[in-house]
């Protein structure tokens, strides 16, 4: 079978597993559809691969960042349907057909808006990422999740709207019919005849409407939100498979307008736009007591060390790609192993936990291991991808922004030890630290799994691995 007819099938198997798991209301047949999904998600990115650069049915492309994205996907999908299994095993038949029609829809939309080669086909799958997220986020009924459920589908609709107008005045200004079709190739013609004013105001369109998905300031409110009230597992989710969906729909457009003269105003921009997202996450983390709120702030400052490591250029687009992605598999691990110690301590209230070593002392270790990863303490991979951040600034002159990156994260560093360690040995600030619920060690297998590959990194890099993050950003300016 043909690329075509594999991308229709994987569509049509997706559809149709997301309808029978709605209509089929027994627990056992649905867990067994949804890893069914799972199998037929990882056949078609291994599909994706050996068909690599292909296009297919006018309207998607097997570029290298799309499946390297898609990869990260498959890999996290297996992870996040296993803690949601163990997360809503109490939950009614009907909230947990819910459930799980929600996480394919997600999952299947991710997938679209990675390998999709137009604006429009993006602007679609990204819209379909907030109605799936917000039938998660509701998952538990809370009066908080009600709120946090319409703030996000609300600001995320207006922030897709304002990337969609950016790319649309584009076309407007220029009056071309072939914008009609909203291809990348198609913008990427025009945004070279185009009035740089127009491409910067497109630009900036774009890069406040995806902040939505990619959590950077100004639009960070919702995601940090959604993450406090919704699902562990679906909180895995947003903050590193759709906010990676968010970083590519700004890339693309970055890589589109980079051979245009507005490539030191979408720098600034990025730069600016990265570094109040460091101040914004740094200064909450420091005054954060709430554990899944800390961990939605972190996602927030590296999606910050991102945009500046794109806004630097030169080695910089290199790190900003290796760390999307060792962000993905650190940030999913540490959520997942938040999940467990709810259980174990029955909050996620700082002050109310504590003396997690003793309680549980293999998903103590997890989170000693997943605080070295997300600090970029070695010997974790993103020391890596933070060190060349650093080194592109000083190969660029930029002293200033070097210091106050530095500074920052100096003090989201301190924010996470102190949290963290308070979290693994001290005891709860006013009461007494019980066992409120008994957690299967095994349990945290993939966290050691998804922490192990980031450390990996650390020391290896694979020619393979490394050739391919070239290739993705090959054709920026050096």
């Amino acid at each position: 079978m043909n690329s075509a007819g594999i991308l229709i099938l994987f569509f049509v198997l997706s559809f149709l597993a997301g309808s029978m798991v709605m209509l089929f209301r027994n627990k056992s047949l649905i867990k067994a559809i949804t890893i069914l999904f799972v199998a037929v998600h990882v056949g078609f990115t291994l599909f994706c691969w050996y068909h690599l650069d292909e296009t297919t049915l006018g309207y998607f492309t097997f570029d290298k960042i799309g499946v390297l994205l898609l990869s990260i996907l498959s890999i996290l999908t297996i992870t996040t349907v296993y803690h949601g299994f163990i997360y809503v095993k109490e939950a009614s038949p009907k909230n947990f057909a819910i459930y799980h029609t929600a996480l394919i829809a997600l999952v299947t939309a991710m997938s679209g808006a990675y390998l999709a080669n137009g604006m429009t086909i993006v602007w679609i799958f990204v819209e379909a990422t907030t109605l799936a997220v917000a039938a998660l986020i509701y998952h538990d009924r809370t009066a908080l999740a009600l709120e946090a459920t319409w703030k996000y589908v609300f600001v995320c609709s207006v922030g897709i709207a304002l990337a969609y107008i950016g790319i649309l005045f584009l076309g407007f200004t220029v009056g071309d019919a072939r914008l009609l079709h909203l291809s990348f190739a198609s913008v990427s013609e025009i945004a070279r005849l185009a009035d740089p004013l127009y491409l910067k105001i497109a630009f900036v369109f774009v890069l406040v409407g995806y902040s939505t998905k990619m959590g950077l300031f100004p639009m960070h409110t919702v995601t940090v939100d959604a993450h406090t009230v919704a699902p562990p597992p679906i909180s895995a989710f947003i903050s590193t498979t759709l906010m990676n969906v968010g970083f590519l729909a700004i890339f693309r457009v970055y890589a589109l307008f980079s051979a245009t003269s507005i490539l030191p105003f979408m720098n600034h921009v990025l730069i600016l736009s990265g570094m109040l997202s460091l101040l914004v996450s740094s200064g909450y983390m420091l005054k954060a007591k709430h554990n899944k709120r800390m961990l939605a702030y972190s996602s927030m400052e590296n999606m910050g060390i991102v945009a500046i490591a794109l806004g630097i250029g030169g080695i910089g687009y290199y790190a900003a790609i290796l760390h999307i992605v060792l962000h993905s598999f650190t940030k999913a691990g540490l959520f997942y192993q938040v999940g467990q110690s709810y259980k174990v301590m029955g909050t996620y209230q700082l002050d109310e936990s504590g003396n997690y070593m003793n309680l549980y002392p293999a998903g103590a270790t997890v989170l000693l291991l997943g605080l070295l990863c997300i600090t970029a303490i070695p010997p974790s991979g993103m020391f890596i991808s933070e060190i060349l951040v650093l080194k592109a600034m000083v190969a660029r002159g930029d002293y200033i922004f070097l210091v106050l990156t530095a500074a920052m994260l100096c003090f989201v560093m301190y924010a996470l030890l102190t949290r963290v360690l308070h979290i693994v040995y001290s005891q709860p600030r006013g009461m007494k630290s019980e066992l409120h619920e008994q957690v299967n060690p095994w349990q945290t297998v993939s966290q050691f799994i998804l922490f192990g590959m980031v450390i990996f990194i650390c020391f290896v890099q694979p020619s393979s691995f490394r050739e391919l993050i070239e290739g993705i950003v090959g054709g920026l300016p050096k």
